[in-house]
C-alpha cells in the first residue's frame, strides 16, 4: 500500500515518527479532551487540544511534508479560513437554535429510541461514531455521484493541495448536509448529550489529521480510520481513485459498500477536479446557485463541462 513510499527521503527519526504521529497525536487529544469531561469544563479542553493539533501540524508539515510541492502557496488560504468559518457557523448557529427550540433537551434525559445507556461510555462512543457513519457516508457518497450535491461539495475538491488549511473548506450548505443527516440519527436512536459532543470533537481531530501534509504511515490503522493515505486518494482527479474512500471518521461502510480504496503506488500529487471553480470566495459561495449564463457573465473563461459519475 502507499505507506511504503515517502515523500521526504530516507531519515531514520522522520522514518519513526512516521509511524507514531497519527495515533500519538489523535491519543493525545482524546485524552486531553476527556479530562475536561472529567472536571466539566469539555469545551475549554477541546479546544486546548484542538489548538495543540493545528500547531503541531503546522510545524510538521515544514519539517516532514508528504509532498513538498503542496508547501507553495495557491492563494487560497483567505478563501479556505472563509470557507472554515462560514461553514462552522453554520454549525454552531444550528446548535444555538436546537437549544432555543429544546431540541438539545432530546440528548440530555433521552427515554426513547434503542440506545444501550447501560453500556459504558467508551462504547456507546464509539457505536455513536459507527452510526452516524452510515448516513455521513452516503451524503459524502451523494456529494460526488450526484450532479446537485456535487456543486456545493466541489467547493471542497477545488483545492490543488492539501494541507490543515483544507479542513474546513467546505461550502455552508454540504456542511448543513452532513450536520443534520449525521445528528438526525443520533436523536432517532436515542443517544445521549454526551455521546454526541465526543462524536463532534473525534470528528474535528481525525478532519484535521485527514487533510494534513504529514509524512505519516499507518498500516492496519488505514482499514480501521479515515487517514490523510487514503485521504490523498479521494482528491485524485482520476474518478476511479476519487470517487472511494467516502468515510468521515471510520472506514466501514466503504467496506461494506465496496468503495474503499488504497493502492501501492503513490497518491497523486496533482490533485483537484476538471470543473471549474472561481478563485475568490464570494463567487465560491454562490457558484452553486447559479445558472449557466450567469456564471460565463462572471467568469467569462467558464466553459461548464457534463456531470461524469466515474470514469470507465
Amino acid at each position: 500500500m502507499s505507506d511504503s513510499i515517502t515523500g521526504c527521503g530516507y531519515h531514520p527519526l522522520k522514518y519513526a515518527l512516521s509511524w507514531i504521529l497519527w495515533p500519538a497525536l489523535f491519543v493525545t487529544c482524546m485524552a486531553v479532551t476527556a479530562y475536561g469531561f472529567k472536571i466539566e469544563q469539555p469545551i475549554i479542553f477541546f479546544n486546548i487540544a484542538y489548538i495543540f493539533l493545528i500547531i503541531s501540524l503546522f510545524f510538521l508539515e515544514k519539517w516532514m511534508p508528504h509532498e513538498r510541492a503542496w508547501l507553495n502557496p495557491d492563494g487560497q488560504n483567505i478563501a479556505s479560513i472563509l470557507h472554515t468559518l462560514s461553514s462552522k457557523g453554520t454549525v454552531q448557529g444550528i446548535l444555538i437554535f436546537s437549544g432555543t427550540i429544546g431540541l438539545v433537551g432530546l440528548f440530555e434525559n433521552p427515554d426513547y429510541g434503542v440506545w444501550p445507556s447501560d453500556w459504558p461510555l467508551w462504547a456507546q462512543v464509539c457505536l455513536g461514531v459507527v452510526a452516524a457513519e452510515f448516513p455521513l457516508y452516503w451524503v459524502h457518497r451523494a456529494g460526488h455521484e450526484t450532479a446537485f450535491v456535487w456543486r456545493f461539495h466541489a467547493v471542497h475538491h477545488s483545492v490543488t493541495k492539501l494541507w490543515f488549511l483544507n479542513t474546513g473548506r467546505f461550502h455552508f450548505v454540504d456542511s448543513l448536509l452532513s450536520v443534520v443527516f449525521g445528528t438526525a440519527v443520533l436523536i432517532a436512536m436515542g443517544a445521549p448529550l454526551e455521546v454526541m459532543r465526543w462524536h463532534l470533537a473525534i470528528t474535528a481531530f481525525i478532519g484535521m489529521l485527514t487533510h494534513c501534509n504529514v509524512e505519516m504511515r499507518f498500516g492496519w490503522i488505514n482499514y480501521v480510520f479515515n487517514t490523510p493515505a487514503l485521504h490523498r486518494w479521494h482528491h485524485s482527479k482520476d474518478l476511479k481513485e476519487g470517487n472511494r474512500n467516502y468515510g468521515e471518521n471510520v472506514m466501514i461502510w466503504d467496506h461494506v459498500f465496496r468503495t474503499y480504496y488504497d493502492a501501492r503506488y503513490r497518491p497523486p500529487v496533482d490533485i483537484g477536479m476538471k470543473d471549474y471553480m472561481p478563485a475568490r470566495f464570494s463567487k465560491q459561495i454562490l457558484w452553486p446557485f447559479l445558472p449557466v449564463s450567469l456564471k460565463k457573465r462572471l467568469e467569462p473563461g467558464f466553459e461548464p463541462l457534463p456531470f461524469i459519475k466515474e470514469e470507465h
